[in-house]
């Protein structure tokens, strides 16, 4: 699963991460119809968003919203571990459908297309990376969920790969279900099984739990993370244990009145004997 300190994948935080009204969650009935369910990879955010993010070198974000329809980022990140890169990421809005570049090290590495339809109660989104005729490769990954009743979600991804070498996919199924102030999910597949748990305690703080195992490597790991809310400081902190003796923490400050806020954040591999520490400004 990565190397020692590697967490697993959490989108990106592109909002402010301090204390907000909640909007109306996907479970809730609107006119006597069920509301959308989402997108397949945001199943697990409620959890996810709870853990801290990996920080390691010092990483600069800036967000710049074009129009109503039409938003860009850019990441440079200085790391000392790895390579360093720059990413740019555009979103036009209207039609949910995004297109990423990736430079590292000043080389062309990645390119994806994604395009996502959200009808009343379902959404379907299909994903393309690196296509290359010439090569005959592809990677597709195809998801789709469905709002079944007002607390119940279920769905499925199917990622399909093909290369001169091999060619193959994998089916993966997932529900989730949630109450007044909780949310449980399940993924589960031939490549493994991925369950989470939130909770939210009050307005301050929220927990959550992940497991997730994995048939290609064979390991299991079991994370705790949780998130308390500091609005009068205007700060957050997020913290996290896990299994493989990793303790991590992250504390974000807004810098107000200016439109940033500064990060900083260390994880300890204990077993490992490893230490990770970042800086981090996020703009916009």
């Amino acid at each position: 699963m990565g190397s020692v300190l590697a967490l697993s994948s959490r989108p990106g935080r592109q909002n402010s991460p301090f204390p907000h009204d909640r909007p109306l969650s996907r479970w809730d009935r609107r006119d006597g119809r069920l509301s959308n369910p989402g997108s397949f990879d945001g199943l697990h955010r409620s959890c996810k968003d709870v853990f801290p993010q990996q920080t390691e070198g010092v990483k600069l974000v800036v967000n710049k919203i074009l129009s109503s329809f039409f938003k860009v980022s850019h990441t440079l990140h200085l790391s000392a571990v790895g390579p360093s890169c720059y990413r740019f990421h555009s979103s036009y809005l209207q039609s949910d459908t995004d297109s990423k570049e990736e430079t590292q090290q000043s080389q062309f590495v990645t390119w994806q297309f994604e395009m996502e339809y959200r009808g009343s109660d379902f959404t379907a989104a299909v994903t393309l990376a690196n296509p290359d005729i010439l090569r005959d490769s592809v990677i597709m990954v195809a998801h789709f969920l469905q709002s079944v009743s007002s607390q119940l979600v279920l769905g499925g991804e199917l990622v399909y790969h093909r290369s001169r070498a091999e060619e193959g996919g994998i089916l993966t199924l997932a529900g989730q279900y949630s109450g007044p102030n909780w949310v449980a999910t399940l993924n589960a597949g031939k490549g493994g099984a991925h369950a989470s748990y939130y909770h939210k305690a009050n307005k301050q703080i929220q927990v959550g739990v992940e497991f997730e195992a994995s048939t290609r490597t064979q390991e299991t790991t079991f994370s705790f993370g949780y998130q308390m809310d500091l609005p009068e400081a205007n700060m957050v902190f997020r913290g996290m244990v896990d299994s493989r003796c990793i303790i991590g923490a992250v504390l974000e400050k807004r810098l107000s009145p200016l439109p940033a806020t500064l990060i900083m954040g260390a994880f300890v591999n204990h077993r490992g004997d490893k230490l990770q520490c970042g800086l981090g400004v996020n703009v916009g």
